[in-house]
């Protein structure tokens, strides 16, 4: 038995591997359905990368783990902006990408290696609202939720 506290949201998504890649790696496509924030980053395994709020303010950062286009992006993860979030340390955010039938499953695995995480409390949350608006931006070509 693990003390871990995870996360996992699975979504199938109508689009091709490739174009859910794109989405989830261009700063301002991400803009659209993360509410107005994106990743700074060179997207190369061992480099930084940081969640910049639409102010400009640092959300989130770490370090990429694993880059494998597009199929799989591994990020250490912490948060920046709570106090008592950041105080957790890093978790792990595990993005998997598999095409099904003319759609790609995505799952995103948010896991910190300590029981009752206030953070991954936080993120299981936010991700259903960031992932519903990606889907819909993909398949609509809008977003579902404002903030």
């Amino acid at each position: 038995m693990t003390n871990a506290s995870t996360f996992v949201y699975v979504t199938f998504i109508r689009s091709t591997p490739e174009k859910l890649w794109s989405a989830i790696t261009t700063p301002d496509f991400m803009k659209q359905y993360w509410f107005g924030m994106h990743f700074e980053t060179d997207w190369k395994k061992g480099s930084p990368w940081q969640l910049v709020f639409p102010d400009g303010r640092v959300a989130d950062g770490g370090e990429i783990v694993e880059f494998d286009p597009p199929r799989r992006l591994v990020l250490k993860w912490r948060n920046e902006w709570k106090p008592e979030f950041k105080a957790e340390g890093y978790a792990r955010c595990t993005m998997e990408l598999e095409a099904v039938d003319g759609a790609v499953k995505l799952s995103i695995t948010h896991v910190m290696d300590r029981a009752d995480s206030k953070f991954i409390q936080a993120v299981s949350g936010g991700w259903p609202r960031i992932l519903s608006n990606l889907k819909s931006l993909l398949e609509t070509g809008a977003i579902v939720l404002k903030s």
